[in-house]
């Protein structure tokens, strides 16, 4: 994520190495997050039924449902989407503009992995708008502000009305082409695959039909088997008509509102003009260029003769010094929806009062002292991912409820 970035002039110079240690200091607070990725698992081929007031639709069965998503053909749309996140966190903006800096970039508002955080809490509006690969659009709308991102064949372009900044880069089409020989090349292939890969671990089945922006849609619903996880089910609205997912609703076991709540209240399958992806930079607006430099500095140069052979020589050797133990403490314990990554930094918890100030109050917020055989740390909890941190080190995170974090970490002694 990017932040505002002080000049390196001096004196602003002493305020910017002031900032970077602050962040440096920071970073050490971050606790690993690893969610378990959503298991492929046992497909229950269950009818779908239609409820009173849904739609009355053709039965079809979780297998079927799946390769009418794998062999959707949309390529263009246009609709106004809604989103809701409620992770139980407090809001996210203020973390994400003090964290922005940490990893470096453009110095502008506009900045799509700055501006784009603001949908990891609370409700928002969009408009999205894509005619096949080469142009996408989303508008954030947030009251009378706009924040729009434009993907136009070569270019990208974000624009944040509030500020009047624009953030360009060039070379969205460019990079190597992804690897398509091993993937399935039908859609019953890819139904195939996931049946292929299929534990006991989660029930997938179809569950009634539902209305979604005026369409027609079937309900698929992906709930885990296993006792433990944080996840209650994952439900997503697929088009009767074309395959195309018009909703996703993310349940916790907690209750209350769902984790993420997210789909089209308009929708329309026709091709948008293309005058809904042109963007030119509105008069007096700041913009500002990423990645500077990236399209020359990726162009290969010449290297000298046996420079492979000569560098390599010893690379290895001075390379690897220090890093003999990197991710030698890294373990997965479980499967499927209870999987729980398990890390030992090496080195003892950093106290929640040795944070700079800006996190000391977040971090206390969603930090509870729990106790066990494994002795005492810290968990950090959300309604998807838990994690606890050790005193003494360890960190236990996964999409799981507090218990199992700590039987875990108890079983580990």
């Amino acid at each position: 994520m990017a932040a505002n970035e002080v000049p390196s002039e001096t004196p602003s110079e002493v305020r910017g190495e002031a900032r970077g240690e602050t962040r440096r200091r920071a970073s050490r607070y971050v606790v690993p997050v690893a969610v378990a990725g959503v298991a492929a698992a046992t497909i229950g081929l269950v009818p779908a039924l239609a409820a009173a007031g849904d739609p009355d639709l053709p039965e079809i069965t979780a297998q079927q449902l799946i390769e009418k998503i794998a062999g959707s053909e949309t390529q263009t749309l246009s609709g106004t989407f809604k989103v809701s996140t409620d992770l139980g966190l407090p809001a996210l903006g203020g973390l994400a503009s003090g964290l922005g800096g940490l990893g470096g970039g453009a110095s502008s508002t506009a900045d799509p992995t700055q501006k784009l955080t603001e949908l990891a809490s609370g409700t928002h509006t969009l408009r999205l708008a894509a005619d096949g690969p080469e142009r996408q659009k989303l508008t954030l709308l947030d009251g009378s502000d706009e924040y729009s991102l434009i993907h136009n064949g070569d270019d990208v372009w974000a624009y944040d009305s509030k500020s009047n900044e624009v953030f360009h880069e060039k070379g969205a089409s460019e990079g190597p082409e992804a690897e398509r020989k091993e993937l399935p090349a039908t859609p019953k292939e890819l139904a195939d695959e996931v049946l292929k890969a299929a534990g006991d671990t989660t029930s997938i089945t179809v569950d009634g039909t539902a209305k979604v922006a005026g369409r027609d849609a079937y309900q698929l619903v992906i709930k885990p088997k296993q006792a433990g996880s944080t996840v209650a089910s994952v439900k997503i609205a697929v088009d009767a008509a074309n395959g195309t997912p018009l909703k996703f609703t993310l349940s916790s076991v907690e209750g209350g509102k769902p984790v993420v709540d997210a789909g089209f209240t308009k929708v329309d399958f026709a091709r948008p003009d293309a005058s809904v992806f042109a963007f030119e930079a509105p008069k007096g607006a700041k913009v500002t260029e990423g990645a500077k430099g990236a399209e020359e500095a990726a162009k290969p140069e010449k290297l000298p003769e046996n420079f492979e052979k000569e560098f390599g020589k010893d690379f290895e050797k001075e390379f690897g010094k220090g890093f003999e133990d990197f991710g030698k403490g890294l373990n997965v314990i479980g499967e499927g929806w209870t999987t729980i990554a398990r890390l030992d930094t090496g080195a003892p918890a950093p106290k929640t009062e040795e944070a700079p100030k800006e996190f000391q109050g977040l971090l206390d917020s969603f930090g509870d002292e729990v106790t066990g055989k494994f002795g005492s740390g810290t968990l950090f909890k959300t309604k998807l991912v838990n994690a606890l941190l050790t005193d003494d080190g360890k960190v236990y995170v996964g999409a799981v409820t507090k218990d199992a974090l700590v039987d875990a970490a108890n079983a580990d002694k």
